[in-house]
């Protein structure tokens, strides 16, 4: 029979945590998996108890079903492409229905720290949220499924604005900002797609981009835009791979400073794509007028780097976030300018059975991913797979981290970032090992 100190510690139940639930119990290893929240899909939940919603209500998913899915689930035909994040909880919950997952998930508890124990385990402390107890559990292994899209990240910039400020994951929809000029800061997939959500609302709409990103549509030639990115054609060189979508962007949409905005400021597949069908017709007509970087806010208007200034009503920060874990004790997990050096994004080089799913910026879908990484740390737990020492490990991340600078611009949004079908390659490489 399992003691404790077999057991492994699972926090979080979003669609990481969910699929590391099910890889455990296929494996028949214990474990404990907490959510702060009263049910299970983190983000994807709009109206979350575990006071970290940030789905807003026509949050669409920038990835098509077919590659969002897990392997042995696919999602209903009859979903669109680009499924409603309503349709992507439905799903989740299915998953979790199908195998019967809910039963393995604590809900309502909130692990507040995790530290080294003696015996080269860990210490971790949780609340019971309904009645406010507190215990204290010895592991031997933790995985870390919090998901990092919930600490807002907001540029600290000279001045202050006089208006209301929020950052995009307290955004829900437009309605309050009818009238209004509104400042959206940021142009990845969530900056576009709430700028074009206000553009039929707001009194103006103003985008302003520190680097002008690539604007790329949801479809392309009839397809699901990632329906072109394949295992064949992400093994060519990145030379080839920029020419031939960029042919394909050029057939199918055209310049992007022929629909009013300005050129891309990093080469094609130099940074993680803005997906937006609706962004350059927006601009085109008016509707959404882009502008360079934030100088300073002063009071009632906002200062531009190129010395404009726009009167604004409010801000919108749609920013990114910060790669936090708050239940670490403090030095255990470094995470500076955005960055933990993780083996293959995973396992943690100087602490045993540390384990981080889901923690990735994929060219792709974190789901199927989590997946892979799920099978591979469970081969991990059961001994039948193994790591390399750890100054290899310390090679391969620095490896990691030289490709990363040397093809994305620097910026915290990227230090994460992974290309989803060569990093499959990577860990399926792994489990091939558990074969051998």
């Amino acid at each position: 029979m399992a003691t404790p100190r077999d057991r492994t510690l699972v926090v979080g139940a979003g669609s990481s945590g969910i699929v590391t639930v099910k890889t455990l119990l296929e494996h028949g290893l214990p474990f404990d998996c907490f959510e702060m929240g009263s049910a299970l899909g983190g983000n994807w939940r709009a109206e979350n108890d575990n006071g970290r919603p940030v789905a807003y209500d026509s949050l669409h998913i920038d990835t098509s079903k077919e590659r969002m899915a897990f392997s042995d689930f696919p999602m209903p035909e009859e979903y669109p492409n680009y499924p409603h994040h309503t349709q992507v909880l439905a799903y989740f919950e299915s998953y979790a229905d199908r195998f019967d997952l809910r039963p393995a998930i604590t809900f309502g508890h909130r692990v507040d720290r995790v530290a080294p124990d003696a015996d080269g385990g860990y210490r971790a402390s949780v609340t019971n949220l309904a009645d406010g107890l507190s215990f204290e559990r010895h592991y031997r292994a933790v995985i870390v499924a919090n998901g990092h899209h919930w600490s807002p990240r907001i540029p600290d910039l000279p001045g202050a604005f006089a208006g209301p400020a929020l950052h995009s994951r307290s955004y829900r929809r437009p309605d309050a900002m009818a009238g209004e000029t509104v400042l959206v800061v940021g142009i990845g997939n969530s900056g576009a797609d709430i700028a074009c959500d206000l553009a039929p609302v707001a009194g103006r709409t103003l985008l302003a981009a520190r680097r002008m990103a690539r604007i790329i549509p949801r479809r392309l030639l009839g397809r699901p835009t990632d329906a072109w990115v394949t295992p064949l054609s992400t093994s060519l060189p990145l030379g080839l791979q920029r020419l031939a979508y960029g042919v394909l962007l050029r057939l199918a949409r055209g310049r992007q400073t022929s629909w009013g905005a300005p050129p891309p400021a990093t080469r094609l597949l130099g940074e993680h794509p803005t997906l937006s069908t609706d962004l350059l017709p927006h601009v085109r007509a008016g509707r959404v007028v882009i502008k360079p970087g934030v100088a300073a806010l002063e009071g009632t208007e906002v200062r531009f780097e190129d010395g404009s200034r726009e009167p604004v009503d409010r801000i919108l920060w749609a920013t990114g976030f910060r790669i936090r874990f708050p239940f670490f004790e403090p030095g255990l997990v470094e995470t500076k300018g955005n960055e933990i050096a993780l083996y293959r994004r995973v396992a943690h080089p100087d602490h045993r059975h540390l384990y981080f799913l889901g923690l990735v910026q994929p060219l792709g879908a974190i789901m199927p991913l989590a997946e892979i990484q799920a099978r591979w740390v469970a081969g991990l737990l059961t001994g039948e797979l193994d790591l390399p020492d750890r100054t290899t490990m310390l090679r391969s991340i620095d490896r990691d981290r030289a490709r990363l600078r040397k093809r994305y611009t620097r910026s915290p949004r990227h230090t994460i970032q992974v290309d989803f079908f060569p990093y499959r390659r990577e860990l399926r490489r792994e489990l091939a090992r558990w074969a051998t």
